[in-house]
């Protein structure tokens, strides 16, 4: 039974990470954000799904270079599996930002590490499926 216990804490301290990064995004919070990545995680932006970002300092650069805007991302259809340190996650998210500009629909399909600090992405892949 311990393992099972330890499984559903592993899958729900993920589900807070991606709830996490929602919160921290839409609070423009950028350091929190960045320190949720490891040391040479990277990430791309669900609208530009080839291009990725390397590394927690050029994350925390290039949301620190973006303009600033109102947004509320919901996360929902969480989905986790853990093996030992290792995890992968998916997840969508509706996007709304307060441009005036239809919502975004899209898919989070992360990879992440357990470390000293907790579970932290290694990557962290977005598409859009659809506005």
């Amino acid at each position: 039974m311990p393992f099972a216990l330890e499984q559903l804490l592993a899958e729900r301290e993920i589900e807070r990470l991606l709830l996490d990064y929602a919160a921290l995004n839409d609070a423009g919070e950028w350091e929190a954000l960045a320190a949720l990545f490891q040391p040479d995680g990277r990430m791309n932006r669900p609208t530009v799904p080839d291009v990725f970002i390397v590394g927690r300092e050029a994350i925390l650069d290039a949301f620190r270079a973006r303009p600033a805007r109102v947004s509320r991302h919901i996360v929902a259809n969480i989905r986790v599996t853990v093996s030992g340190d290792e995890a992968t996650a998916t997840s969508q998210i509706l996007l709304f930002t307060g441009a005036g500009t239809a919502p975004l629909v899209g898919t989070y399909q992360d990879r992440l590490r357990k470390t000293a600090q907790g579970w932290r992405f290694a990557e962290r892949r977005g598409s859009v499926d659809f506005t």
